[in-house]
């Protein structure tokens, strides 16, 4: 499968300044861009920001990003699932994953989050995906937005959802392990009929052990 990558960008207008949203990105681009010190939810900044130029090089992997002038300040990452979870099981070519999200807290409750997803989705190549997320609440900042799990996960459907993305039922253990935890997936509409089935083999693996 080729994995064509049609670069969009958007401005969004905040009380913090304007922001350009834009991408898929390539690497050079992103290695030339500031990468701001409050992005840690992942890991520390300056290794997070050699990881996104990682993914930028892979065939597959697509990241947006949110940037003040010169320096980034949220992205979103696209590549495939990690071979350890169940999700690369199907070996799908067509089968990417939303794999992190993150927006510096100065900017946050402005819609970048939204707008990251939106300008992800402009790219008509998103057409030929099955793009799926993983939500678990261990990941999310209830600590510095002061929200509960509950707010937090409706917080998160929302902004999922501005990029067409929507709840879907699955037996992962993971994800049952606590009833916050979600599986969102948007079909794009090339996607054939034999890839959907096999994502909806891989969302119910335990269906037959009992």
């Amino acid at each position: 499968m080729e994995h064509k990558k049609t670069y969009n960008a958007k401005e969004l207008k905040t009380p913090k300044g304007t922001l350009i949203i834009e991408g898929p990105i390539s690497a050079e681009k992103l290695a030339s861009y500031e990468f701001h010190h409050d992005l840690t939810s992942f890991r520390q900044p300056p290794q997070q920001h050699q990881a996104l130029i990682e993914i930028a090089k892979l065939p597959e992997g697509r990241i947006i990003i949110a940037r003040h002038h010169h320096t980034i300040i949220g992205y979103v990452t696209f590549l495939y699932p990690d071979p350890l979870e169940r999700w690369s099981e199907g070996n799908m070519e067509n089968l990417i994953e939303l794999g992190a999200i993150e927006v510096i807290p100065e900017f946050r409750g402005y819609g970048v989050g939204k707008n990251l997803l939106i300008v992800s989705m402009m790219d008509d190549a998103m057409e030929d995906y099955i793009i799926i997320t993983t939500e678990y609440y261990w990941h999310w900042d209830l600590k510095g937005t002061g929200l509960t799990v509950w707010e937090y996960r409706k917080v998160m459907e929302k902004m999922m959802n501005a990029g067409g993305l929507v709840w879907y039922a699955t037996d992962d253990p993971e994800i049952c392990s606590h009833p916050a935890n979600c599986l969102m997936a948007r079909i794009g509409k090339r996607v054939d009929q034999e890839s959907i089935q096999k994502f909806d083999r891989l969302r119910f693996m335990n269906r037959y052990m009992y």
